[in-house]
């Protein structure tokens, strides 16, 4: 099979999966734009932000599992490959029980970052301690993910998230509109999906990849070290930039906040169109964790840099349709998310900023996922560590006069930034 061929065999399944992934906030957005009012939209931002800022923090559950994995099935370890599912999924267990069990203090923290108005944090809080109770489901299934591509199998994960996408919009549906529980019902529908995608994630292990499943001792937590030490080198280097990553987000829904209703919604808008279009950016960066992350364990490097410069062909295929689209019919996609003519309006003011996000991004989400394949974790932390210090000095050396502008120009500018300390990083790599 060619290289092309193994990566296409990776990324169109996790494309579909990826658009799937999205349209829990598409459809949060939707239906909270056509509730009557812009601060429904403003909360279901918000809400999804709070959860975000929590599941964000265990990012190495899916992409430690992923690149490990990887490089385990290369190197042909199927003892390895069982390890790495015993350990991650343990993990994810214990961690999402602690975060149903902090839910107030976490909750109360993140919302007095972003100080939302008062009618916008009732509704953010509402949504966040229905939605909470779904972390154990989620944290379980993200790992389950991470080991699933490891093992060079996307169509699974695609099935995962379209089957939990599916299940929530019907159950949303329902639950706003046929039990009229309004606003609440979207966190109904979200709790609900991702509880019977974890039993749908667990079955599909044991059905497709039952032969190494069935080598991990469940019963026994002594077969496999929770905290070895590669393991946790990786994993701490990707929560501390997910930390990061968290911050710069979290910054930019809370000056939206602070710029009003009209002004959070917008930029929700647009940061639900940048989601849309890393989605299908990560499907190839999939590729990239599981194609590159094998011939890496394999020692194959000739054909990992190959796969690697390939990966940045796709990229670019994807990333010049959706520039185009974004700067050539910015109102159609706004008008999708709302019926309110002074939001939608108000996106328009910043539509260019919306348009040169895809190129801005493109070679960081290559990146990511070729150094989590290579599990060259500490570059990628450099990488978001710089680009976060660059985007705060931006903004705050910035003259107020410009108001949201700067903060778009900021958001660009870290993007550009990860792309290009990886871009030489991985130059580096490759002269050692």
């Amino acid at each position: 099979m060619t290289i092309n061929r193994e990566i296409l065999k990776i990324a169109l399944p996790a494309i579909v999966a990826n658009i799937a992934e999205p349209l829990l906030g598409l459809l949060d957005t939707a239906i909270a734009g056509h509730l009557g009012a812009a601060r429904f939209i403003g909360a279901a931002a918000v809400g999804a932000m709070l959860i975000n800022v929590v599941y964000w923090h265990f990012g190495f559950l899916r992409m430690g599992t992923s690149g490990l994995t990887a490089q385990a099935l290369g190197a042909g370890n199927v003892d390895r490959q069982a390890q790495e599912l015993q350990r991650s999924v343990t993990l994810a267990l214990l961690f999402g029980l602690a975060v149903v069990a902090l839910q107030w203090p976490l909750r109360s923290l993140v919302l007095w970052v972003i100080a939302p108005s008062p009618d916008v944090y009732s509704l953010a809080a509402l949504y966040f301690d229905v939605a909470i109770w779904g972390a154990p489901a989620v944290l379980v299934t993200m790992s389950v993910k991470g080991w699933l591509l490891g093992r060079q199998d996307s169509r699974s994960p695609m099935l995962i998230s379209v089957g939990v996408n599916v299940l929530n919009v019907v159950v949303s549906l329902l639950a706003v509109y046929a039990l009229g529980l309004g606003f609440v019902g979207i966190a109904i529908g979200t709790l609900v999906s991702v509880w019977v995608g974890l039993f749908y994630s667990w079955w599909l292990v044991a059905h497709r990849h039952g032969e190494v499943a069935r080598r991990v001792r469940w019963h026994s937590l002594r077969s496999v070290h929770l905290f070895e030490r590669r393991f946790f080198s990786l994993n701490t280097d990707i929560f501390v930039r997910s930390f990061f990553m968290m911050l710069v987000t979290l910054f930019f829904t809370s000056v939206g906040a602070r710029s009003g209703d009209i002004v959070l919604a917008a930029n929700s808008m647009m940061i639900q169109l940048f989601l849309f279009y890393s989605y299908f950016m990560d499907g190839f960066a999939f590729a990239g964790e599981a194609v590159a992350g094998k011939y890496y364990g394999a020692r194959m490097m000739p054909e990992m840099r190959r796969c690697v410069r390939l990966l940045f062909v796709w990229a670019l295929a994807i990333t010049v349709p959706f520039t185009l689209a974004y700067a050539l019919f910015p109102r159609l996609f706004f008008t999708l998310f709302t019926d309110l003519p002074e939001v939608a309006q108000c996106a328009m003011d910043y539509r260019w900023w919306c348009a040169m996000v895809p190129l801005a991004g493109m070679a960081a989400f290559v990146w990511d996922g070729v150094f989590v394949g290579l599990t060259q974790t500490r570059g990628m932390l450099a990488a978001v560590t710089l680009a976060a210090a660059v985007f705060f000095t931006l903004y705050f050396l910035l003259p107020d006069t410009l108001g949201n502008h700067k903060l778009w120009l900021a958001f660009i500018t870290f993007l550009t930034m990860r792309g290009l300390v990886q871009t030489m990083l991985y130059v580096r790599y490759k002269r050692t």
